[in-house]
């Protein structure tokens, strides 16, 4: 841990002011004095703001909900170092401002109207290890302003919000007003704000854009999907007598995998909570392509014939012509007869044991969208039929192998940047180093771009990307890790 000397006064700004600077949202405050450069203090909240300003005209549209959650408690929970302070005393520069930090062109307005000018100071954001709860009484005038602490505070450099190269990169946003890279996905976020706090998938969603935002960027940690909870399950109940536990199960894995079904009939539908019952289908998937299938929760017993012909004649009653257009699935653990086996083949089925289905479901829980439906769909409508198990792990060994493979292309992207002190860069460069990196498989460079252009998406954000004249002028740079 490296040391530095303890600090004895703090800056006191608004709660929320501070809670975007430690979310990474904001890399600068308005004191209402000039701060010098290097000079270090802790930030103190308060529940005031600084003028005579209602709060939905002070802050951006995309912050409302942040503001209206923060923590107004008085604890220092990060301290911060001054890199660089401006006086802005022009209303040419408000509109740009605003899109690139957390308030609003009229409060900026207000703000400038009122003081003439504006102190801007970036700030260089620390966490502290554990928060420092004091209590004092905060006067509107001292907002903006120092305060001194009842005791020093020993702080430590070892925990900043930004990387070195993530601050430089907003600071050199900031002092050259650059246009935001991406304000449709700050937009997204006035959506995922309020449903974040209890909807984890929206939450899941929030952090990964506020790390392609370079809003943050710590390496998270793996996000545990509840769901797990009965995805491993799957082979247990599977292999039980508990056949309707195990039909729940699959409908619901299904879902997971991303099928979906409009039918509302019970007796050919996808609802984990309304099962066919005696005379209708185990499950019945339409989209993206219709999946019909049979569930046999057993693995004393060995499957009968009469499965497969249960699954044809419920097939036939339900769907009339569309079941031969159906993928066609057994979910069966038990050992199937002869009889069985040539039925399935013979009608091209798929026959998957509960362990498949649990190994296939969970990787996709773990990397969520890499289970691809349609290359699914022609592992399932290739030969051979019958006993599928092996084509259907196949095709999981192959998706492993496409997650290693960007997970290398993440790390090489990483640490490329880092040994060459550079911010970004282009696709032939890492080409070449990429041959030099002990690689998992051989890629062309058009094959790595392409890949580069995946991860630097705005729905998975591991890579960012600044677009280029060409597909070789594209430049990449690193912003989180994707762990295999």
């Amino acid at each position: 841990m490296t040391s530095l000397l303890p600090i004895s006064t703090a800056l006191c700004l608004p709660a929320a002011d501070i809670t975007a600077l430690i979310q990474g949202r904001i890399i600068a405050a308005m004191p209402k004095m000039f701060i010098r450069p290097r000079q270090k203090f802790a930030l103190y909240p308060s529940n005031l703001l600084s003028d005579p300003i209602a709060i939905d005209k002070y802050y951006c549209s995309n912050f409302l909900y942040v503001d209206q959650n923060v923590d107004t408690s008085s604890k220092i929970k990060a301290y911060a170092q001054c890199e660089l302070s401006q006086i802005i005393d022009d209303n040419q520069s408000l509109e740009k401002l605003s899109q690139l930090t957390i308030w609003t062109q009229d409060a900026l307005d207000k703000i400038l109207y009122q003081q003439q000018h504006i102190f801007l100071s970036y700030l260089r954001v620390y966490k502290l290890s554990q928060p420092y709860e004091i209590s004092l009484e905060i006067e509107s005038n001292k907002l903006g302003k120092f305060i001194g602490l009842p005791k020093p505070l020993t702080i430590s450099n070892t925990n900043p919000v930004l990387t070195d190269k993530i601050f430089a990169t907003r600071k050199r946003q900031l002092e050259k007003l650059e246009p935001p890279p991406h304000p449709e996905l700050e937009k997204l976020l006035d959506v995922l704000s309020p449903l974040a706090i209890n909807n984890p998938a929206a939450k899941q969603l929030q952090e990964n854009i506020h790390l392609f935002l370079g809003w943050n960027d710590r390496k998270q940690k793996k996000y545990f999907d509840s769901d797990l909870v009965w995805i491993n399950k799957i082979a247990e109940v599977g292999n039980s007598s508990d056949g309707n536990e195990f039909e729940k199960l699959t409908r619901k894995s299904f879902i997971k995998l991303g099928f979906s079904c409009s039918n509302t009939n019970s007796s050919a539908n996808l609802d984990p909570e309304k099962l066919g019952g005696a005379g209708g289908l185990d499950f019945y998937c339409e989209y993206p392509y219709p999946v019909v299938g049979e569930c046999k929760a057993t693995k004393t017993e060995r499957v009968p014939d009469g499965v497969a012909a249960q699954l044809i004649k419920l097939g036939y009653k339900h769907l009339q012509k569309h079941f031969d257009s159906c993928v066609k699935i057994i979910l069966a653990a038990g050992e199937l007869t002869k009889h069985a086996i040539l039925t399935a083949q013979n009608n091209h089925m798929n026959v998957i044991t509960p362990e498949t289905l649990e190994k296939l479901v969970e990787l996709q829980s773990n990397y969520q969208g890499c289970v691809n439906l349609l290359e699914l769909k022609q592992c399932l409508q290739q030969e051979p039929f019958g006993l599928a198990d092996d084509k259907v792990n196949r095709y999981i060994r192959k998706i492993k192998q496409d997650i290693k493979l960007r997970s290398h292309l993440v790390e090489l992207v990483k640490y490329y940047l880092h040994n060459s002190n550079l911010d970004s860069t282009g696709v032939e460069a890492l080409h070449g180093a990429y041959f030099g990196s002990q690689p998992p498989q051989p890629l062309q460079i058009k094959e790595m771009h392409e890949i580069l252009i995946e991860l630097s998406s705005s729905l998975t954000g591991y890579l960012g990307r600044i677009k280029g004249a060409d597909w070789k002028s594209d430049k990449f740079y690193f912003l989180r890790d994707l762990a295999t």
